[in-house]
């Protein structure tokens, strides 16, 4: 590979931001792409028709709801790194839709609300970011308002993840005593303050927390906090090590308001300074280098309907390695023939720009017939395969009462279509086959989306019926592969897209007693599709 695609490569920056809903995560990514360049004016969401809506919101449903329902796609440039974001939901609804994008993150952004600390969605996503040893930069948002004691929640984030966190930047005074961030490394202080409705700002070079200018801009009892607390951080922490942040062991953490914009400027030169490029990803057990001439990628995505005029399907590809070029030709690993990449995208939300060429790291959408699946591998080297990007156990379930029986085709169609992308399951009973399919989602949100979305695009009304089931499992052997005999209890037999055995079950208690009246067989949660 020549130098130059190299250094194309290696200037790449993808990461995703995780967080509980309402912690600001549409907010910090809207500030993120204003200085980044990408948008001319940062637009905070508000749930109000009237507000302008997030960028990264590009659903109608978003926008009137004011939640991030799907991941969106954007990049901008910053300090010659072209960074790769990937803004997921925080809803647990949409948790799958999520853990399907860090698969394509190369590290994360963990934003926490300073008056809440870690709560209970920021925790699992840790989980997930920790299980791929993805670095992780912690963002504390919020400092406009008032909130737990820096050292309390510093130690709280560290206790609940059994993490530990390296501040760079340090607040001094929280909420309506917040005067600015004071810069541990730079010895400098970024002072913002909201007088008359209006922020005014400033920085200025100080010798350490303990500079005598201080005492001439800070009231007493905030600067004499401040100082305490400083002092007992700067006595306690040693020298961020490069290689701790890329190993996932120590999280560079940062303090701001994405509301205001303090402090993002701050995290986003920390980012560029320590995140790393594209990483390595496993193939058949073996590291494969981003920098290889050989381009791959694997779908971690796909999205029907984003330009309801065309009713396209575009599948989101992950680049692992090389280059990519519009047009070009690759190897479908799971359907074992060539395809070609003809039409592809770089998106901003739903926005879309023809993309002729794009390099390891970076995310390309590109228009796709039906070919391409989540977890599937593409390359024009040798044989790849990334790993397994799951489906999980759906909680609840439901069957479709068609109002307009006329419509019967577009239905199908569109069930399909969602069930691609992964935003619901189908399952069917093998006797009835498309007559009467059982839909389940992992949260109860996904059943709402899924009838806004067949009004707005397919214009097809439809009414749910819940059915009692409130488990589903896929039935293995103890080596993996898929069960075939017999299998004791109350249960309902189905199949579900890629036509795997799948049992749904009323209750906990059912399964517990199927588990435990069917010792040879594997009750799996999640699986990877075989076909």
């Amino acid at each position: 590979m020549t130098k130059k695609l190299a250094d194309e490569i290696q200037r790449r920056r993808t990461f995703a931001i995780i967080s509980h809903p309402d912690a600001g995560k549409t907010t910090l990514t809207e500030k993120l792409l204003y200085h980044g360049g990408a948008i001319h004016e940062a637009g905070e969401v508000k749930g109000k028709a009237t507000a302008k809506a997030a960028t990264s919101d590009w659903m109608s449903m978003e926008q009137e709801r004011g939640i991030s329902i799907t991941s969106s796609v954007m990049q901008y440039e910053y300090r010659g790194k072209h960074v790769n974001l990937l803004d997921t939901p925080g809803h647990k609804d949409f948790s799958e839709d999520t853990y399907r994008t860090l698969t394509a993150a190369d590290s994360a952004v963990m934003l926490i609300d300073v008056a809440k600390g870690v709560e209970a969605q920021t925790k699992k996503l840790y989980e997930v970011c920790r299980y791929r040893h993805l670095p992780i930069f912690t963002f504390v948002n919020k400092v406009d308002r008032e909130g737990k004691v820096p050292l309390e929640l510093m130690d709280e984030v560290e206790s609940t993840l059994k993490m530990s966190c390296y501040p760079i930047t340090w607040p001094i005074g929280i909420g309506s005593r917040f005067y600015g961030l004071y810069h541990r490394h730079e010895k400098r202080v970024y002072a913002s303050k909201m007088l008359n409705g209006e922020l005014h700002t400033e920085d200025y070079a100080v010798s350490d927390f303990n500079d005598p200018i201080l005492d001439e801009k800070v009231e007493p009892d905030v600067l004499a906090e401040f100082r305490e607390e400083v002092e007992l951080v700067d006595a306690t922490m040693e020298n961020l090590a490069p290689e701790d942040v890329l190993s996932g062991k120590v999280s560079p953490l940062t303090w701001g308001s994405a509301k205001y914009d303090y402090g993002v400027t701050n995290f986003m030169d920390i980012f560029e300074s320590y995140a790393p490029g594209p990483v390595p990803r496993k193939s058949f057990g073996e590291d494969l280098d981003p920098c290889s001439k050989d381009f791959s990628g694997f779908v971690f995505k796909v999205q029907a309907n984003m330009d309801k005029r065309h009713r396209d399907r575009v599948a989101y590809i992950r680049i692992c390695s090389g280059k990519f070029e519009r047009g070009m030709k690759v190897k479908h690993m799971r359907l074992g023939r060539e395809i070609r990449l003809a039409y592809s995208n770089q998106f901003f939300a739903d926005e879309r720009v023809t993309l002729d060429e794009a390099y390891a790291g970076d995310i390309v959408g590109v228009n796709d017939t039906g070919n391409l699946r989540v977890g599937d591998n593409v390359t024009t080297g040798k044989k790849v395969a990334f790993g397994a990007i799951p489906r999980f156990s759906p909680e609840f379930f439901a069957k479709i009462r068609l109002q307009d029986m006329g419509k019967k085709k577009h239905l199908e169609k569109a069930l399909r279509q969602f069930s691609e992308e992964g935003s619901i399951q189908l399952f069917m009973q093998p006797s009835v086959g498309w007559q009467d399919p059982i839909i389940g989602v992992v949260g109860e949100l996904q059943f709402e989306v899924m009838l806004h979305r067949m009004q707005e695009e397919y214009n097809i009304s439809v009414k749910l019926e819940r059915t009692s089931h409130s488990v589903a499992r896929w039935p293995r052997t103890k080596e993996g592969e898929a069960y075939t005999g017999e299998i004791k209890g109350s249960m309902l037999n189905v199949v579900d897209m890629y036509d795997e055995k799948v049992v749904l079950l009323e209750k906990e208690w059912d399964l517990n007693w199927a588990e435990r009246e069917n010792p040879d067989v594997v009750f799996a949660t999640s699986i990877q599709p075989t076909r």
